[in-house]
């Protein structure tokens, strides 16, 4: 099993700046592709940033130049940087982690977890 924790999120002036971060832990898995979405009231979910096993990052638009997603591998860590915030970042943003699980003497397999959501909310 693989489980994930974010933290990070709460308020935070408009122009200010946030660092969302996403823990995994587990018996023995590997990470390969990290993902953040968000969802505001009344939104669909949506995509925000995401980052492969090679460092290969996409963001959408709405975040360009203000949110830069990375990863810690030796700490089965995902972070997402909110720099210059904007009211319309607020939302209850989501890390989606996607790897491979190893059991001794079993076949691995994918596995595909989301974490609980941590609320991002910035005043103007």
């Amino acid at each position: 099993q693989v489980q994930l924790v974010e933290s990070g999120g709460g308020l935070v002036q408009a122009g200010g700046s946030v660092r969302l971060s996403c823990v995994a832990s587990g018996s023995l898995f590997s990470i390969n592709t990290i993902d953040w979405y968000r969802q505001a009231p009344g939104k669909q979910r949506e995509l925000v940033a995401g980052i492969t096993w090679r460092g290969t990052t996409n963001y959408a638009n709405s975040v360009k130049g203000r949110f830069t997603i990375s990863r810690d591998n030796a700490k089965n860590t995902g972070y997402l940087q909110m720099n210059t915030l904007k009211p319309e970042d607020t939302a209850v943003y989501y890390c989606n982690v996607k790897g491979n699980i190893f059991n001794p003497g079993r076949p691995a397999y994918e596995y595909d977890n989301w974490g609980q959501g941590t609320q991002v909310t910035v005043s103007s």
